[in-house]
This record gives C-alpha cells, structure tokens and sequence, in this order.
C-alpha cells in the first residue's frame, strides 16, 4: 500500500488514552449484556422451582424445638440434600430448624424471610415442601412480630435526643433546703 491510500486514516488520529478508553466500555458493555442474560435465566429458573414447591407444599402442626444459622454440612439433613447442594453454597450458613412433626425430630430449611418470625418451643402451623418450610403461622395464638431493627442513623438519632433531653431538664432542678 503506499502512503496516499493511508492519508485518510492519518489524519484521523485517536490519542492513546481515547483507545483504552474505548475499550474498556466495550468490555464493560459485554460484561452486562453477560449479567442481563445470566441474570434473566437465574430469575426464571427460580420462578420454575417456586412453582413446583407450591404445587408439592403441604400444612403441617409441627413443635419448634431450635433454630440457628449454620452451614449445610452441620445441620444433619439427609446425605441426599447435602450431595444436591451446589459446591459454592456448601459452606454458606442456612437457616435450620430443627422441629417435632408428630412423633418424628427432623431438621428442616426454612426460607430466609420468615427466618425470624419463627417461635422457639411454640407449636405452629407451617406450609412445608419436602424439607422447605415457606410459611409459618401460630397454631394457638398468632405469632409475636418482632420490632424492626433500627438504623444506624435512627439509633444516632435516638442518642442524641436522649443527650438533649436531661440538659434541658436542668434548669429545673429543685433548690435546696438550709
């Protein structure tokens, strides 16, 4: 090729830093469009699996004996589960649940939202799918709603209003008797 078929792109000439540049949005729009479609396919998955365990759920009054957070190795559920589970969530901390259904003590998983509004040693109602408890209500009384745990900004607020508070309640202080 010689030189005057190049002029055009010559005179065109992008600074190094405007190459890079461009380059690291291309690659960064990859990666989203990657996330988008992996993302999308995750979500549908989900809703499949959520489908299924209402169509398998069942109600059951079960006897709540224990409950905590540990990982899945530790929480006594059939080797079955545990060779299901994927090797990344192995050594994730579940939600276990270790409860009295009729004459039987089993360990069961309970879905991460209602985690907390679950009694200890209180009988209940659950909606159970397999090993999956999904739903909870009291069986005698309904169950106590915790309060909602505060902010970090709403507890500096709380101090500080309780700061306040005894300053001006010092004007107020009764004098002494002689």
């Amino acid at each position: 090729m010689n030189e005057a078929s190049l002029m055009p792109f010559l005179a065109f000439h992008i600074p190094t830093w405007g190459i890079v540049t461009i380059i690291v949005l291309a690659v960064i729009a990859i990666l989203l469009f990657v996330l988008y479609h992996f993302g999308s396919k995750m979500q549908k998955r989900q809703e499949e699996t959520q489908a299924q365990m209402q169509a398998n759920s069942q109600v059951v009054s079960m006897l709540i004996i224990d409950k905590k957070r540990m990982p899945i190795k530790d929480a006594g559920l059939p080797k079955m589960v545990t060779d299901q589970v994927p090797k990344y969530m192995r050594r994730a901390k579940l939600p276990i649940v270790k409860v009295k259904a009729g004459p039987q003590t089993m360990n069961m998983i309970c879905d991460e939202k209602i985690f907390d509004q679950i009694p200890v040693k209180k009988e209940v109602k659950a909606v159970v799918s397999g090993l999956y408890i999904t739903s909870v209500k009291g069986l005698h009384a309904p169950l106590e709603k915790r309060p909602e745990k505060k902010k970090f900004s709403q507890k500096i607020k709380d101090k500080l209003s309780s700061m306040t508070e005894p300053e001006q309640a010092e004007p107020k202080k009764k004098k002494k008797k002689k």
